[in-house]
């Protein structure tokens, strides 16, 4: 009996033991500070090679600039601070040019046909959140793919006649247009009596388009509080080549954006 006894007691003190035990480890566990994870910022998040790809953020569909004001307060702009752009600012900008608004494809900026001939590029100087480089808008994504690596704003300005609002905005966004989508259905040829030249009305109507596009991002700058300017003078070749545009592409504009300097 005595016997017993003590082996009962000797379990009790073990069980106690291994109670406190496992309470005391409970509380060590619950004392010790969790490790901080370190804050992704969202700079580095958007930086990438060439190649990769960036989410654009959500565009707004209202605003605080009426048409009317915006319209009325459209100038050409040619001085800027030297501020950087936002992420949201470059977004909305991009899809005020040709970001998609209807299911089947249709865009803010009408198209002859609908045939879209239009593409753009944007080559980032000063934006908050996203690397210098080349970028090129994808429209049904509302991304930015990134083609070139660095600041080519210098280079840009060099091939657009030294024009200086090109080497200091914070960003150039640069339209090319594949002609072949659009006079592959309008090629009917349009003759000029007075030089004899002729071309085909497909190329006339990408013409228009352009203009539509950048109209779109002039009002769109108006509202942001931003300025540009529509750059028709440069060589051709060596903007394409500089934004790494596609074989058939052609260019049309440059348009710098910035803060009002």
């Amino acid at each position: 009996m005595q016997t017993k006894n003590i082996l009962i007691g000797v379990i009790v003190a073990l069980v106690l033991v291994m109670v406190i035990a496992m309470t005391f480890s409970v509380l060590i566990q619950h004392e010790q500070p969790k490790p901080v994870e370190p804050k992704i910022k969202m700079k580095d998040m958007q930086k990438t090679e060439v190649g990769g790809r960036i989410k654009l953020p959500e565009p707004s569909y209202t605003g605080n600039t009426s048409v009317e004001a915006a319209l009325s307060k459209r100038r050409s702009i040619r001085d800027y601070s030297g501020e950087n752009l936002t992420f949201d600012e470059v977004s909305q900008l991009l899809w005020a040019a040709q970001g998609i608004t209807a299911p089947w494809g249709g865009r803010t900026a009408p198209s002859a046909g609908a045939l879209y001939p239009l593409e753009l590029y944007v080559v980032v100087g000063d934006v908050e959140d996203i690397d210098k480089g080349v970028y090129k808008y994808s429209r049904e994504e509302h991304e930015l793919e990134k083609v070139k690596d660095g600041d080519i704003r210098a280079e840009l300005a060099d091939a657009a006649g030294g024009q200086e609002c090109v080497r200091d905005a914070a960003i150039d966004i640069v339209f090319t247009a594949v002609y072949e989508r659009t006079t592959w259905k309008y090629k009917t040829p349009v003759y000029e009596e007075r030089t004899g030249a002729s071309y085909l009305r497909g190329i006339r109507y990408v013409h228009m388009e352009a203009g539509h596009a950048a109209q779109n991002v002039y009002l769109q700058a108006v509202s942001l509080d931003l300025g540009t300017v529509v750059i028709g003078a440069f060589i051709d070749d060596r903007v394409k080549e500089l934004v790494n545009a596609g074989e058939q592409e052609k260019t049309l504009y440059i348009m710098p954006v910035g803060r009002k300097g």
